[in-house]
């Protein structure tokens, strides 16, 4: 009679490199770990053809490699990868908000505006990955300290509404002393359109007869920005 003899078990050194990212950032650390591989361990498992961190490596090839156009995909859109479920979309979904909430954490800890990169800084938390346009103004006291941002208005791909009068009813009830206006162009599109140079126009006058002068206005895009001040758009 012949005795059948199971496999002996397989170690983790054995495994291939690819399948085992947890140990690889016990032992190295996170930072030596790829996109691919921090994104393999929110997914968990992978496909019976493909790894963990094959089925990120796609989902990342579909973005081309840009982990911020990733962060504005949605949990439907990350379904349509294969091997990923509604649970592991909602898992990515979740470790990326996250990282934003982190750099809002950051940006918070900053009061005083002196200059169009502190003004980005302090606004990308709340802009970044939008797939829409949204007006915001910062409320700035006679220091150039930050006493409030306000969302103005959030609308489609090409554009967003901003009342003149809403703004100045804010702006005047919070008693700032100038204010900066903020909006972001989904497109990437860092040219002020001619609705926007009119808009600004618009309320720099209208901010000079309050006594309330438009310091700065910034066209937001998630690698960079238009600043009317630096420009001598003002």
């Amino acid at each position: 009679m012949s005795t059948v003899y199971a496999p002996a078990p397989l170690t983790i050194k054995s495994w291939a490199e690819e399948d085992r990212p947890r140990e690889k950032l016990l032992l190295k650390g996170r930072a030596a770990l790829s996109d691919a591989e921090l994104i393999g361990i929110l997914i968990g498992s992978g496909t019976p053809s493909l790894s963990a961190v094959d089925v990120a490596k796609l989902i990342l090839k579909a973005v081309d490699h840009d982990l911020n156009a990733l962060a504005k995909l949605t949990v439907n859109e990350l379904k349509k990868h294969k091997g990923i479920g509604e649970a592991k979309a909602i898992t990515i979904v979740s470790a990326l908000e996250l990282g934003r909430r982190r750099k809002e954490a950051t940006a918070t800890q900053l009061t005083k505006i002196t200059c169009s990169t502190d003004i980005y800084n302090y606004m990308r938390p709340h802009l970044l990955d939008l797939p829409h346009e949204e007006f915001w103004i910062i409320l700035l006291n006679r220091a150039n300290a930050i006493m409030k941002k306000i969302q103005i208005s959030s609308g489609g791909v090409a554009g967003t509404v901003a009342d003149p009068k809403i703004i100045f009813k804010h702006a005047l009830e919070n008693l700032a002393s100038a204010m900066i206006l903020v909006h972001n162009h989904p497109s990437g599109q860092l040219k002020p359109s001619a609705a926007d140079i009119s808009l600004t126009k618009k309320l720099q006058e209208a901010g000079k007869v309050l006594d309330l002068p438009i310091l700065d206005h910034l066209i937001f895009t998630d690698s960079s920005y238009y600043s009317f001040a630096d420009e001598d758009m003002l």
